[in-house]
């Protein structure tokens, strides 16, 4: 129903930058939200950044003042951009939507498949 399709990942040396990019497709009504997860290896997915309602933003402390998330309303499109990286933001990054279509009137969230972000020297 809701397909995300991410870009942007790879290897960065430590104080790279990154730009992630997500597109949101499908029978997409309206989109509520849309945010960036990550999950390192042994570890649960987090929060590292959400966009509410095309304005409102929220971040993991961890990203603050290094990472800022945008969106393009009228693409369904979601942006990351990730400066200052370093060895711990090594992960798995998935975008997230919590989109309405037209096969249901309840929001629900629809993930990526995932992009490999690894920071190293």
């Amino acid at each position: 129903q809701v397909q995300l399709v991410e870009s942007g990942g790879g290897l960065v040396q430590p104080g790279g930058s990154l730009r992630l990019s997500c597109a949101a497709s499908g029978s997409i009504i309206s989109i509520s939200a849309m945010g960036w997860y990550r999950q390192a290896p042994g570890k649960e997915r987090e929060l590292v950044a959400a966009i509410i309602s095309g304005s409102s933003t929220n971040y993991a402390d961890s990203v603050k003042g290094r990472f800022t998330i945008s969106r393009d309303n009228a693409e369904n499109n979601v942006y990351l951009q990730m400066n200052t990286l370093k060895p711990e933001d090594t992960a798995v990054y998935y975008c997230n939507a919590r989109a309405r279509t037209t096969y249901s009137i309840r929001y629900a969230d629809y993930w990526g498949q995932g992009t490999q972000v690894t920071v190293s020297s």
